[in-house]
Parts: structure tokens; sequence; C-alpha cells
């Protein structure tokens, strides 16, 4: 699997939660959730280079491209998570987590949930 750059994982970002878009709507997207503005042009051979490598298809089918994210988000999420956890925690999942609680405020809720997954994986083992 390719690792996305981090402009790439943000347009990977918008496919997964808009689905099928243009390059226009992906720009105006970026825009709306950046500080700087984002040119349209930047956006499309970012788009371009993506479509290459096989992250994304484009649909050429009527005048107005359409693409689709064909990385699928569980798996990059899984490899990205895993090559960070190898780097900065020697693999440990116990140092990343541990870090994580102990670096943010975690709610009664998250812990509740953070519980209920440790005993399924308790259960499954």
């Amino acid at each position: 699997m390719i690792k996305p750059t981090d402009s790439e994982l943000e347009i990977l970002q918008i496919l997964w939660q808009k689905g099928n878009c243009t390059v226009r709507e992906v720009n105006e997207a970026l825009n709306q959730s950046r500080v700087g503005e984002v040119g349209y042009t930047t956006t499309l051979k970012i788009m371009q280079i993506m479509y290459e490598k096989g992250l994304i298809s484009r649909d050429d089918s009527s005048k107005t491209h359409i693409f689709t994210a064909i990385a699928k988000e569980e798996d990059t999420q899984k490899q990205l998570l895993d090559r960070f956890m190898d780097s900065v925690f020697k693999g440990s999942a116990m140092k990343m987590v541990v870090q994580a609680l102990g670096n943010q405020k975690t709610t009664p809720e998250e812990l509740s949930a953070i519980k209920k997954l440790i005993d399924e994986i308790e259960k499954n083992k």
C-alpha cells in the first residue's frame, strides 16, 4: 500500500467523508478546513498525482471529472498507525496508549469505551 503524503491524506479524508467529488468540491472543502487558501490548480495537481499512484479513481465520462477514493480509510489508518507506532514507540502499543491518555483529558465516556474495547480484546484472545 502506498503511503499518502499529508496533502494527499487531507484529500482522502474529504473523499472518505463526502464520497465522489469534483476537484472544485475537494478544493472548496480544503479551503473551509484550512487557515490559508489552497489554489484550484494545486488541488488538481495533487489529485492527478494521487490518480497516478492509484489512491483515487477518476470517472471522465462527462465534462466534469468525478474522483473517488480507492484507498480504504481503515486500511490507510492502520498502515499509518503501524508506521507511527514502530517509528515513535518502537512497536509498543502500551507506550503509545499511555502517552496518548496522559497528554489528553479523557472523558468518562471515552474511558468506558476504552475499557469495553480491552474487555473485548481479552475475550477474543
